[in-house]
């Protein structure tokens, strides 16, 4: 089976080809530029130099959130164009899961940490043991003097994961907090397969993955409605 993912939660553009658990190509970029200029040249050029076709895609997979709304918005509206346009299956998939999976290597406690501003994370906890990942709490926003108390109780190493890695490391005192070496600091596309390789061979046979069924995960309202939330409270109090 060979799978395309994407990643374009922070601020990496990532995108990779995996062959039956194995890496075929991935291309990462983390330039600062936006992820609608170069997503799609980084995808064509991965298949050209790798020798792929979309057409021997046999299914696609992209992280669909938390992080960036923006960057969310673009992953997601890429794989569907390709796998509308391929007739291929695809699969969404947690930003914060699959980069526990991208630290498959460690063996304890993976707390990916996306910065979601004004000193609060997109955080989750999982337990990576042998190659396996197991989640311990759902996907949340942590505010950044709560994540100490929040991996207190774990009796094993601790590994941040993620673009708030830097920030967060600052509010934690576990004396088993590990480092992290920065290439495994960073998402990238080729846990999002393995995630997904993960869930599609655990699935039941009949199950059925379309592109309709990719929706953004953002845990917070976006900017717009917020702002169209305090104008209508405003007009309310006949401000």
């Amino acid at each position: 089976m060979q799978i395309l993912a994407l990643d374009t939660t922070a601020l990496t553009a990532s995108a990779a080809i995996w062959r039956d658990g194995s890496l075929v190509a991935q291309y990462i970029l983390n330039s600062g530029h936006t992820h609608s200029t170069t997503l799609l040249p980084m995808i064509r050029h991965m298949l050209e130099t790798s020798g792929v076709s979309i057409n021997n895609i046999d299914r696609m997979a992209c992280s669909v959130g938390p992080g960036s709304f923006t960057g969310v918005r673009i992953g997601i509206a890429t794989v569907k164009g390709l796998a509308f346009g391929a007739g291929k299956p695809c699969l969404g998939i947690s930003s914060l899961e699959a980069m526990a999976y991208g630290m498959k290597y460690a063996n304890g406690i993976v707390c990916p940490v996306i910065n979601a501003r004004r000193t609060q994370y997109y955080s989750a906890l999982f337990r990576v043991a042998d190659g396996n990942v197991t989640r311990l709490t759902e996907d949340a926003i942590v505010l950044g003097a709560d994540l100490d108390s929040t991996l207190a109780p774990y009796d094993a190493p601790i590994y941040l994961t993620g673009d708030g890695y830097e920030s967060a490391r600052g509010f934690i005192t576990h004396p088993k907090l590990m480092l992290t070496p920065e290439l495994y600091r960073w998402p990238g596309a080729f846990a999002v397969a393995d995630c997904a390789a993960h869930i599609w061979e655990n699935s039941s046979p009949d199950t059925v993955f379309t592109p309709d069924e990719l929706t953004p995960v953002y845990l917070r309202k976006t900017q717009a409605e917020r702002e169209r939330e305090e104008r209508i409270a405003s007009a309310q109090n006949g401000e």
